[in-house]
């Protein structure tokens, strides 16, 4: 048994939001019922929506309904990504139980994503922030190209960290997270952020952790990161997603894949895999082709198969 590991893992899935931004877009009905099939699996954070203006994300639109329609589940945090403040006003109308701000820290990135440099987005996590609280809404800021960037290559480590301090103390938000949005993180990646975030005075053990299977690290990812405490990690049901701003960026990581490894490894996540497995198949059955996930294809590895 691998030593030091968190003994609990919080799996946040990602895909009615993060995943299916990149497919051609889905009916509402069927972005609800992909969304109360999770909330039935033990899962307690789901990003269920995506407040951006139509034209810039066609496939989110109708995210007022979503969040309308959805059968909230007691223990379930349903959360939606805000771009800005007409976004913050919108998911707060529809009672999201948290707010995400995101920025870039490659200002090509960042650009390209919300037309801002990283130094204006720092400004606008500020505004939103205080905008959220006023209702008693928490807030987390997604810190995107953590690990690196298409358009730049390489992002300093101690840039990132930087910048996460700023968004801590200036902006006052309740949660950081980390995106591989471009999907170059490897295992040495990964620590060489964690130590910068620790120097800086961050606690990895209350980050989150989102990564991409671009390269077929993210479990390797992931694993390192929880031998440094991190326990709280992004997944998409199937392996769902991509950012439509980060050529060559392919799916998350599969929620059916993290949580098996997870649970094999000794740490609990509260989430029924066979549960999850058939949410993979209405995934499927919604985007219309074979998703990555590995898990969805073979079943836990302590299936039996009938003879």
């Amino acid at each position: 048994m691998i030593a030091d590991l968190p003994k609990s893992v919080e799996i946040r899935e990602v895909g009615p939001r993060d995943g299916l931004q990149n497919e051609t877009t889905i009916p509402v009905a069927e972005r609800i019922a992909l969304i109360d099939a999770l909330s039935a699996t033990g899962l307690t954070a789901i990003e269920a929506a995506s407040f951006v203006h139509p034209k810039a994300i066609p496939p989110m639109a109708g995210s007022a309904e979503v969040m309308k329609g959805i059968t909230r589940v007691p223990g379930v945090r349903y959360r939606a990504l805000v771009p800005n403040e007409r976004g913050a006003l919108d998911a707060l109308e529809c009672d999201a139980d948290e707010l995400e701000v995101v920025m870039s820290i490659s200002e090509t990135h960042n650009r390209k994503n919300i037309n801002m440099t990283p130094d204006e987005s720092v400004q606008q996590i500020i505004e939103l922030t205080a905008l959220a609280h006023r209702e008693g809404t928490p807030v987390e800021a997604i810190l995107s190209t953590a690990f690196g960037c298409a358009y730049e290559g390489d992002i300093s480590p101690l840039k990132v960290a930087r910048y996460a301090r700023r968004v801590f103390d200036e902006g006052g938000v309740d949660g950081l997270s980390f995106g591989d949005t471009s999907g170059m993180a490897t295992p040495r990646v990964v620590i060489e952020l964690l130590d910068a975030l620790e120097e800086a005075g961050i606690d990895v053990s209350r980050i989150g952790l989102h990564f991409h299977n671009t390269r077929n690290t993210g479990l390797a990812n992931i694993l390192v990161a929880m031998q440094r405490g991190v326990s709280r990690f992004d997944a998409a049901i199937g392996g769902l997603g991509g950012c439509p701003y980060s050529p060559g960026a392919t799916g998350n990581v599969a929620t059916e894949d993290v949580v098996h490894m997870v649970e094999d490894l000794g740490a609990t996540t509260g989430i029924e895999l066979e549960s999850l497995i058939r949410c993979g198949q209405l995934a499927e059955e919604l985007v219309g082709r074979q998703l990555p996930a590995q898990v969805l294809r073979s079943g836990p590895r302590t299936r039996t198969v009938d003879a």
